[in-house]
């Protein structure tokens, strides 16, 4: 995608930018100009991401750490601080979908698991990047919700919920820090193509992107286009919106699509 940004001198940290829509915002930042610090669990995919950022003559540096770790959250974004001097935006990422089972049957320590990493990371990680941006006088956090964060979703209530809670937790916060400058939004994606679609067989994924106003799947790009939006000037009197990026999933409508039956039916 071709959209323009100039973050020339500014720092961006990205939880979860080494894969998806991580990787994609990474890529993002560097293209316009930020220096990245690229955050994840996964020393495989953090140093690729951040070798082929400079590869592309970007600047970016991978940071180990594991997100639904509060001691993690907080070493990590000290050490981003301290090799940088400065953290002007941060788009906290990183998450995992869980097991796809109705309520009864979730295992405990898979919500633990879900909790931890999708919504008290994003506490984790704001407490530890706010701070900074305090002494600096200001900065823009985009945390990632989901579209499931906006409506329910059949066998992901862990999921739904932890998305629930990123959503809620983000309006908190930019009420607690708007006057300070530090302005906090959710991204909700819908269906994006990126490994956490990849584990669900062919008919459920065409039929997820069927129930999309647009009839298709997103890509991470669009993600992180309109990341770097809310990051941007641009979105300089938007804060604790949940902006949802999907394709119109959320939009309601019947759940089907009806292009092969006759109108009049239904009038009826």
């Amino acid at each position: 995608m071709n959209v323009n940004f100039d973050f020339g001198g500014k720092v961006a940290l990205v939880t979860g930018g080494g894969s998806g829509i991580g990787r994609a915002s990474s890529e993002a930042f560097a293209r316009a100009g930020a220096t990245v610090a690229i955050a994840d669990i996964s020393a495989a995919n953090g140093e690729k991401a951040t070798a082929d950022i400079r590869a592309a003559g970007g600047k970016a540096e991978y940071f180990r750490v594991d997100v639904g770790d509060h001691h993690d959250v907080v070493k990590m974004v000290g050490e981003v601080v301290e090799r940088f001097g400065r953290l002007d935006f941060a788009h906290n990422n990183a998450g995992v979908e869980g097991s796809h089972v109705p309520l009864a049957e979730i295992d405990i320590d898979d919500w633990k698991r879900v909790i931890d990493v999708d919504v008290s990371s994003v506490f984790y990680s704001m407490r530890a990047e706010i701070p900074q941006m305090l002494k600096q006088g200001g900065g823009a956090i985009v945390n990632t919700a989901s579209a499931s964060g906006l409506i329910g979703g059949f066998n992901l209530a862990a999921y739904t919920a932890a998305k629930h809670g990123v959503v809620g937790l983000t309006k908190a916060a930019a009420l607690d820090y708007g006057d300070s400058g530090i302005r906090i939004n959710s991204i909700c994606p819908g269906p994006i193509d990126t490994p956490f679609l990849d584990e669900l067989p062919e008919a459920a994924r065409n039929k997820l992107f069927s129930n999309t106003a647009l009839v298709r799947s997103g890509q991470a790009e669009e993600i992180a286009a309109a990341v770097l939006w809310l990051c941007s000037e641009g979105a300089s009197y938007v804060t604790g919106t949940p902006l949802a990026v999907d394709g119109g999933v959320t939009l309601g409508g019947f759940g089907t699509r009806f292009a092969d039956v006759n109108p009049g039916t239904l009038r009826r």
